[in-house]
Order: structure tokens, then sequence, then C-alpha cells
């Protein structure tokens, strides 16, 4: 459907919603985990709530074009901010919860942050070890009240600054609405630093009107309506969740349910019941690994009803694709779909209509494993700098392998050395304070990507890789790593996998097993270990994953395919600098720091 109204700014949408829902009883915003069932938000709780919190930061000075920054987990309190920002004109920085003191110093001092927005005590530690080193930073805002430092002039609860605002209202009741009404849709709206996979985190300028042609092409691109229901688990600092899961969702008046943590993502789901999800590939692998572990310790006979069942579902989608179902397939369909897929169907809550999937790629096989029990995975592609969406599969017009089609508004072309271009009215202003980067970035109004892709006959748009992490071997073969590297992601008893190759004669691989499948393996196969070190030490264990490796690899070119590998006994972490915030494997660190073992594969 299209947008409720075609705001031309966040805080437009703010006030439009606010004034549409404010009186409609029982329709939430927002639901969230209070004493262990989800509540709902109203649209009056959610205005009065950031009004008094936007009053509140203009009577400490807070004012137009100031930054203020976020670090949070998905609640309440983020939107509240949120919308308080944006609609005094000010500019949000959004932040990781996961980021070190390190990286939170460099960007509040990069972005010349006012005040800083903090959940809890574990995030309010990490700034308290900086904030003499952040030179614009006047005010620490705390969440959660409970967790306030006696003695610290700079902290403020949220509650305080809502109690200052009611008291500034008093006095100037109509100044939240003259500020919102001077916010214009070029007015910058957010900077949002991206992690990089290489150097300095880089902040992304975008403006209204960058995020809000972005939701309203993705209320064009998808059949959204009043009644659909979205659970959010993904960092709203990140830009995928904030405009798909949070902007979209409410600008078509859905009701958005927070889920408690990733952890419980599962258990939220059967409560939540949501329609529609923005997620990334790595739930997927998860799920089927566990749906994989599940079926494989039944009896044979389940097994060959479940296989059964998983053929019948990928005949049926391609025949219902091509229009041509038989009435033989459509009545084995439904045989398997109360066997089998009506019970997979329920633990996504049961009325899960699609998920939408970004940040990485998704594995073909995937795809149409799902599909094939029933669950439609949409996957799209863009970047921060894109806002973020640049191509997208669609409910009606989808293909897996690859990102879809071009998203409404957007334009891209490939360029000669195949890296995707785009232009549009949602490519960023430019990296804030970094004008050689933006010049290097946007050509002559193109958005240079760093992607390499192509288009099918039928316009689908494939992403073959990064451009930066295209390798050549020593005998002159160009090696895409990422779809290579998502093959053997469908192993069950692969949880990460790094290609290595360059320069070198051939292909040899890190691989974190899933240490979870090795010890069921283990267990029910006798084979001793008293800790994960000596299990992944196992000749056993090697073979298991070197004879699983190998049917994998029968699709690839000889050149393509892994000689040597070697298993490594913990996994790649955010703490280690070894993966980005939003989980993509930081090559350069993880080589350099495996460098030993990748030597040993290759015999130096």
């Amino acid at each position: 459907m299209a947008i409720l109204k075609a705001c031309k700014t966040i805080p437009e949408l703010f006030v439009f919603l606010t004034d549409r829902f404010g009186n409609t009883p029982g329709k939430y915003v927002i639901q969230r985990k209070v004493d262990n069932k989800f509540v709902g938000i109203s649209y009056k709780e959610f205005r009065d709530q950031t009004e008094s919190f936007a009053f509140g930061l203009l009577a400490v000075g807070i004012k137009k074009n100031d930054k203020v920054a976020i670090i949070a987990e998905n609640r309440p309190e983020w939107v509240y901010s949120d919308m308080a920002i944006l609609g005094i004109g000010a500019i949000d920085v959004p932040l990781y919860p996961s980021l070190t003191a390190d990286s939170i110093e460099f960007i509040l001092n990069n972005s010349e942050s006012k005040a800083i927005i903090v959940s809890n005590k574990f995030q309010l530690n990490k700034i308290l070890k900086i904030k003499d080193n952040c030179r614009y930073l006047k005010f620490i805002i705390l969440i959660n009240e409970k967790d306030s430092v006696a003695n610290q002039k700079q902290i403020h609860t949220f509650k305080d600054i809502q109690e200052m605002g009611d008291l500034y209202k008093a006095n100037n009741p109509n100044q939240f609405m003259s500020s919102i009404e001077s916010v214009k849709e070029n007015d910058l709206c957010t900077i949002i630093y991206t992690s990089g996979t290489t150097g300095e985190p880089k902040g992304v300028m975008l403006t209204h009107k960058n995020i809000l042609s972005n939701v309203n092409s993705a209320l064009i691109a998808y059949p959204i309506t009043e009644q659909d229901v979205f659970l959010s688990f993904l960092p709203l600092c990140h830009i995928f969740e904030r405009m798909a899961g949070y902007y979209t969702a409410f600008a078509s008046g859905c009701s958005v349910v927070y889920a408690e943590s990733i952890e419980s993502v599962a258990q939220n789901l059967l409560e939540a019941k949501p329609t529609i999800m923005t997620t990334v590939p790595r739930l997927f692998e998860r799920i089927y690994s566990k749906i994989i572990r599940n079926i494989e310790s039944q009896s044979p006979s389940k097994q060959k009803i479940f296989y059964w069942a998983v053929e019948i579902g990928k005949e049926f989608a391609v025949a219902k694709r091509n229009g041509s179902l038989s009435i033989t397939l459509s009545v084995k369909h439904k045989l398997a779909d109360k066997l089998v897929f009506q019970k997979l169907k329920e633990k996504m809550g049961g009325r899960m209509r699609f998920f939408i999937s970004g940040g990485a790629p998704l594995s073909r096989d995937l795809g149409e494993f799902f599909e094939a029990v029933g669950i439609l995975i949409l996957e799209g592609y863009g970047l921060t700098e894109s806002a973020p969406v640049i191509a997208a599969n669609k409910a009606d017009d989808y293909k897996f392998g690859t990102v879809g089609k071009i998203f409404p508004g957007v334009e891209i072309k490939i360029a000669s050395d195949g890296e995707i271009l785009a232009r549009g009215p949602n490519i960023m202003m430019g990296y804030f304070k970094n004008k050689k980067e933006t010049d290097e970035t946007i050509k002559d109004g193109w958005l240079h990507t760093g992607d390499i892709g192509v288009f099918d006959a039928e316009g689908f748009l494939m992403i073959t890789d990064r451009k930066k992490h295209l390798f050549k071997t020593s005998t002159g073969k160009y090696i895409a790593p990422t779809p290579i590297e998502n093959m053997f992601l469908a192993s069950k008893y692969i949880d990460q996998f790094v290609l290595v190759g360059d320069k070198r004669m051939f292909l040899s691989a890190l691989i974190v097993p899933d240490f979870e499948s090795l010890k069921e393996y283990a267990d029910s196969n006798n084979i001793p270990y008293s800790n994960i070190e000596e299990l992944v030490k196992r000749k056993e264990i090697y073979e298991l994953i070197d004879k699983d490796m190998s049917k994998i690899q029968k699709k690839l070119a000889n050149f393509e395919r892994v000689r040597k590998f070697t298993l490594l006994e913990k996994p790649f972490a955010l703490e280690d600098g070894e993966i980005t915030p939003s989980l993509k494997i930081r090559r350069k660190i993880v080589e350099e720091r495996y460098r030993h073992l990748i030597d040993e594969m290759y015999g130096n």
C-alpha cells in the first residue's frame, strides 16, 4: 500500500501519526515486555513522553543543529529520544551498544555531540571512562534511573529531563510545534557511523528526505497494512532496522514489538505472533541448523517424511510461480503442510507473512528451503550511504540468489569494472567532516558502492562480492570469496568461515565449527573429549567436516575449491575486533591474527 501520508520530515510524520491515532483505543505504536508480558504504548503516551523529553532538551540548551548521541538497546526511550531530537531540529548520532569506550570517544569527538543518552550502568561506565576526553560533551542522560551515580553533575536521568521539560513547556507551550514546522526535508537528520571493515568509522550524513524517500519506496514495494505487527530485534542504530523496522512500520500505522534480546527471539516469535520481521541471514542459518539437528535425532521414518515434504514444498513453489500447479501436487502439498510445515510455521508465531533480510548475503539454498516449508524470505540490498535500500525482492516478484530488482525511485548502473553505482533521493549528503572520502565515494552524483554486481536477464541484481574482497590466486584466477563462503555456511557443522587465497597457489579456509553440532556428533559416535579445544583437534572431527565440505564443493569450479582448512577453537568476536558490530568479518584482522595457521597450510 502507499504511505498513509507523504510526509517530508520525520517530525511531520510523528505529528501526523499521533494526531491520527491519538484517540484510537487499543491501538499500540510499540509493545515491550513488562513483568514478563508484552504491554502496549498508545499513540497518546508516545506523544506525551516524546514532547516532555523534547521540551527537556530545549530546557538544558540543546538547539537546532546540535548533535545528540544515543547508545541504548531497542526500547521505547530510543524512539522518544529520536523523535524529540529530530523534532527540535537537532541531529542524532546513534551508536551500537557493543562499541568500546575508545570507539565511542572517537565518534563523540568527531560528531561534536553535546549530549549522550545511555541506557544502563554498563553503557554509562564506558562514558564515564572517556567523558573528560570528549570536549563537546556537556550532558549524560541515563534512561535506567536505578543505575544513576551520586554526585555526578553532568548526569541527568531521562525522567529528570522530562520533568524539566514539563516546567519549560508551561512557559513556552508552542516551541516544540514551531521547531517541528521549521525542520525542512533537506536538513541533516542523523549521522550514522559505519563500523567499516577497515580504518576509522566514517559519519554518514542522512537527511530527512534521504530516509523518507526510502520509506515511501518500501511502502510501494511491500503490501504492508495497519494490521501488520513487526517484531524488532536488530539494533535501531543500524539504518536497515531504523528505516524498515521503525519508520516504515510507523508510517503504515503498524505496531512494533521489541524482542527482549537476540537470544529470546525464538520465544518472542511465539508470544508476539508477528506478521513481518526484518532480520539478517544469520538468524535463518541458526534456525535451519536447529531444524536439521532436530530432524536427524528422529527415527528414519520421520526423517523420510520430512525430506519428502521439503521436496514437495520445492516442487509446489516452482509450479505455483510458473502457473502450472496440478491437482496431484496440490493434494501432496496439503499433506506435507499438515505433517511438517504447520509445525515449523507455528514456531514463527503462525502468522508470519514474510521476512525481509538484509545486511549480508542470503544463500539461495536457504531461501529455497524456507520457501518450501511456507516461510518467505525477501532479500534486499543497500548501504548506510543509501539510507539504505537500493534493490529488493518483493512478495510477488522474487528470485533467490539475487537481491531483487531496483527499488522504486532509485537508479542503478554497473561500471565498466563491475562496480554497482546508485543515484537517487536516498543517497547521503556525504561523510561528516571528511571531504576526501566523500569525493571518492560520490562522483557526478553516483554513489560508488564498492560492491561488484550484475543484472540477470529478468532485471534481478546479483551481488558477486565486495570490490576490495576480490583476490587473485598466484595462478591468475580471480576469486569472489563471499558466495563461496556462503555455500559452506549452509553446513550444520560450520558456524563461521573465512576463505584465504590471495596471491596463493590454492584456496584454504579458517573455520569456526558449530560446537553444539560437533558435541552431538561426538557424543553419538563415542568420540572422547574433555573440552572444545580437544574436540576440534580430533582426527574424526576433521574428517567429518572434510567429508561435508567435499559434498558442498562439487558445485564449484576446480580453482574455487578449498584444498586445506584449519578448525579454530573459538568464534570470531566483536570484542577482539574480528567482526564489525553488524557481524561482518574483518578479513585483514583475522588473516593477521591467524597468520601462523595460514602459513602452516601453505607449508611456510
